[in-house]
């Protein structure tokens, strides 16, 4: 692929914001194409933007959209856009987002994650371990990744100049099947979109086409039916003691992350990486942010920000932070989707039950609406199934950001831990917590 290629396209991303569309949109304008978009609101993603280069516009409207240009779109974005209606009205061609990350794909050997849990971690675990190792991949990962942008900072894609491509790919909507790898990574197989995907064994055989795709995949030892589906292909399993050293240095805390970096390091020796080498690549890993994220002190409590938003993954993250044996773990929890607290209510209360004490906020419903079968589904269902399970533990409940502030700097005090959990925009309070003076709505 040249810059050739590029120079002549033009592309507008509505919805450019997104953790996935502007690190395409990076990409592109890196590449030389002309690049504009447009979100309903501002994020640090923005910001990288125009630091960049590029101008992405507040608010969608017809008028945002350019000329002759292709339209990119994520499934987050209805056919009532404004702005992709006038685009299909026009003739345009409209692309999703999966369709543009086969194309950039295409033109390196790939190596693509997927996973219900980890697959953002083990995707930034391969891509810091390639540039410790001299071999400067492409990158494209659903979180921010300190130190791998172009001026040092995080990034969450870059185009680098090396053979490969590392690619977080996202089952979430299924888009995961457009790409074609070389080497396929499943960190693992657990039921989590159920408005995408009807069941567990529906979910698993997408899985299977994903990774027969790949000549090389890395699959958890455990999964003995994964295993057969894929014989034939060069197969690597990882579980919690390898492959690599018995004992992994890690900065990230958590058994968990151990697991990551065991698949990353399987990942790694299909790509030719192996030995002691690989693994010390590892070890100055910062983690991804928003992943077990430590924001500061306040009152002589450790704030930690998490973007756990399934029970198994709250769970791992908790227990993590137990590890670090504080005298108090606070959780501030707040349920994302209608459709996932519906199902997993009562295991999120079974998950919270890690902390000493819980804060449970009302549902960040993202793209839904509780209404038809999640007509009623409420964050009060978490509340009360954690006040179930909790033996006595104190659980509050907090509707909203403000009402959880409150009840959180109540609760600092020294030797204790306090994380912020879930997919939403709890993240802000985390930030709000360390610093009195950061806006809301950061």
């Amino acid at each position: 692929m040249t810059g050739a290629d590029w120079n002549d396209r033009r592309l507008h991303f509505i919805g450019i914001g997104g953790a996935g569309m502007s690190g395409l949109a990076l990409v592109c304008h890196q590449l030389g194409a002309g690049v504009t978009g447009s979100d309903r609101s501002g994020s640090t993603y923005l910001d990288r933007l125009t630091e960049a280069g590029v101008r992405p516009v507040i608010g969608h409207d017809e008028n945002n959209l350019p000329d002759r240009c292709e339209v990119v779109v994520s499934t987050a974005i209805g056919e009532e856009n404004p702005e992709l209606a006038l685009a299909r009205q026009r003739g345009s061609r409209v692309l999703h987002r999966s369709d543009l990350l086969a194309e950039l794909c295409a033109s390196k050997r790939t190596i693509a994650v997927a996973g219900t849990h980890g697959k953002t971690t083990t995707t930034g675990m391969l891509i810091w371990a390639m540039r410790e190792l001299g071999r400067d991949p492409a990158f494209f990962v659903g979180g921010e990744l300190p130190g791998v942008g172009v001026d040092g900072g995080p990034a969450n894609s870059g185009w680098g100049e090396g053979e490969w491509a590392i690619v977080e790919a996202d089952e979430s909507d299924g888009s995961f099947l457009v790409l074609d790898p070389e080497i396929a990574v499943v960190t693992n197989i657990e039921m989590d979109h159920h408005s995408r995907w009807a069941g567990l064994t529906e979910l698993r055989t997408a899985f299977v086409e994903f990774a027969s795709k790949a000549s090389g995949v890395v699959y958890p030892e455990a999964d003995h039916d994964l295993e057969a589906d894929l014989a034939g292909r060069e197969l690597i399993g990882f579980d919690g003691s390898g492959p690599g050293p018995e004992q992994l240095e890690l900065l990230v805390p958590g058994d968990h992350n151990q697991l990551d970096a065991r698949a990353a390091l399987a990942a790694l020796s299909v790509a030719g990486e192996e030995g002691a080498h690989a693994a010390r690549s590892l070890e100055s890993f910062p983690g991804v942010k928003r992943r077990l994220e430590f924001k500061g002190e306040r009152g002589g409590t450790r704030i930690y920000d998490d973007y756990a938003h399934h029970p198994t993954e709250v769970k791992a993250a908790l227990s993590a932070l137990r590890g670090l044996g504080p005298e108090r773990l606070i959780a501030v929890f707040q349920p994302h989707l209608y459709s996932r607290t519906r199902v997993f209510s009562q295991a999120f209360g079974d998950a919270l039950g890690i902390a000493d004490e819980i804060i449970v906020l009302d549902v960040y419903p993202a793209r839904e609406r509780p209404v038809g079968p999640l007509a009623g589904v409420s964050g009060l269902d978490v509340m009360r199934a954690a006040a179930d399970r909790s033996g006595g533990r104190t659980v509050w409940w907090a509707p909203d950001a403000d009402a959880a502030e409150k009840v959180a700097l109540e609760r600092l005090g020294p030797d204790r831990i306090l994380v912020t959990v879930g997919a939403g925009d709890i993240t802000r309070l985390s930030d709000r917590l360390v610093d009195p003076e950061e806006p809301d709505g950061g």
